[in-house]
Order: structure tokens, then sequence, then C-alpha cells
């Protein structure tokens, strides 16, 4: 649970600041993330402090690799929860897209399946 946990934060971060603002909106749907997932105080706050110290590519890669470490149904889930944040600020950037898309890939997940769940899902 917690390898999801985080990687899910970690990737959610770098979603949030791709377009190089991290807007109020995109810090509220991190909340709804954390109460929805049971995401504990604890945990969180370990991950503000993780993401002080590492760099992109570090938080990528820790991201990718906790949630690889999950059932694809997790996966899903987390891609889910990124999939409806892109569109959270009103507007999905480019940089957005592309980690979404390169991170879905990287974990063997169908794309196909994030969008058909997140129409379905409701945020």
């Amino acid at each position: 649970m917690k390898d999801y946990q985080l990687g899910l934060l970690y990737l959610a971060h770098l979603l949030m600041s791709a377009d190089g603002v991290i807007d109020e909106k995109e810090t509220t749907a991190l909340q709804r993330v954390k109460s929805r997932e049971g995401i504990s105080d604890e945990l969180f706050l370990e991950f503000k402090e993780n993401i002080k110290s590492l760099r992109e590519k570090e938080i990528y890669h820790r991201g990718i690799e906790m949630l690889n470490r999950c059932s694809d149904s997790d996966k899903l889930k987390a891609f889910v929860h990124m999939y409806k944040m892109q569109e959270v600020d009103g507007t999905v950037h480019i940089k957005e897209v592309r980690l979404l898309l390169y991170s879905v890939k990287m974990t063997s997940i169908e794309f196909n399946d994030v969008v058909a769940q997140a129409k379905v899902t409701v945020y």
C-alpha cells in the first residue's frame, strides 16, 4: 500500500508541476486524492520532505519503481487519478500528456484502459 500511495504522490507531483505552475486547484485535487486513498498525514509529510531533496528525474524513477511493485488494478487507479488531475486547472499542458503517456508505458498499462476508467470515475 505504501508503494502505491508514494508512487501516486510522486507522479502526481510531477504532473502538477509539469507546466511550471502548481495551481491552487491542483493542490486541492491532490488533497482530495490523499483523502480518497487514505494517505496518512505522516506519509504525506514524508513525501513532502523527500521531494525537497530530489531532482525531477529521481522523483519520476521512484514513482515508477514504486508503482511497478503494485498490482495492475492499483496502477490503473493511480493513472486515472493523474488523468483526472491534468484537467483540474482548466488546461492540459503537453508536458502533462507526455508524462502520463510515458508513465503508463513504463508500467505496462494500456492508456485506453485509463481513459475508459476515467470516463466512469466521478471526481
